[in-house]
């Protein structure tokens, strides 16, 4: 029996994944969904893997401000948006941002 035709394997998920999580409305976004995706799609479960999709569904600017803290994610994508935002932060180099 052949598998459907919409059925995907989990590499060609992946693959969809990462190019949805650098083709996103606004750069900042582009940025931070890509570098997550680059870093650690691959280790997620099925699981994590549905909750990223849902995530990648939601409003640029509602992701940029769960993960940067401004408003509440919601409950089901609160442990994803964690990861997030602290892979962010771990990237984030403070001497770039220095004015003096």
């Amino acid at each position: 029996m052949s598998a459907p035709a919409n059925a995907e394997t989990p590499e060609v998920r992946l693959k969809r994944l990462k190019l949805r999580s650098i083709r996103r409305g606004i750069r900042e976004m582009d940025l931070l969904l890509g570098a997550f995706a680059a870093d650690g799609l691959d280790a997620l479960d099925p699981d994590g893997l549905d909750a990223y999709e849902t995530l990648l569904a939601e409003n640029d600017h509602d992701i940029l401000a769960w993960i940067t803290g401004q408003t509440e994610p919601p409950p089901a994508l609160a442990s994803l948006v964690s990861r997030l935002a602290e892979q962010a932060r771990a990237a984030a180099n403070p001497e770039r941002f220095r004015m003096l």
